[in-house]
């Protein structure tokens, strides 16, 4: 039997390196493990811990595709971060200029949750624990 322990890490490509940097960094909170310039790629490598956790590589290539994010396509659909606090977590985003959708309740859990969009569109979701 297989043995995973655990998710590495997610991989994201973005259109505007600068950009996304700020919001995953100055916005969404992630520290920087490691920045790496690839000069054979024109590319850039980004390491993005969360609570000291390596989770995130922010890699930015010339002229990536965009992604299909409406209407949703077959693949990855989002990816959802827990919060303490929805209503805080909403209130920072607006203060930084990121609109979240209306407050749902998953029927399954009675949890609360939002969804909202990275600089390119890529779908991310508060989870209230």
């Amino acid at each position: 039997m297989l043995n995973i322990s655990n998710i590495h890490h997610i991989a994201i490509i973005c259109s505007d390196y600068e950009v996304s940097k700020h919001f995953y960094t100055r916005v969404m909170g992630f520290t920087v493990v490691l920045e790496t310039y690839r000069e054979a790629r024109d590319s850039y490598k980004l390491d993005l811990a969360l609570n000291g956790q390596y989770v995130i590589e922010l890699f930015s290539f010339p002229n990536p595709p965009a992604r299909t994010s409406q209407p949703e396509a077959a693949g990855l659909r989002h990816l959802a971060f827990a919060v303490a606090n929805l209503e805080a977590s909403i209130a920072w985003m607006e203060q930084h200029n990121v609109a979240c959708e209306p407050i749902r309740t998953d029927t399954l859990t009675g949890k609360r949750f939002t969804f909202f969009a990275d600089p390119d569109g890529l779908p991310l979701e508060f989870y209230e624990e």
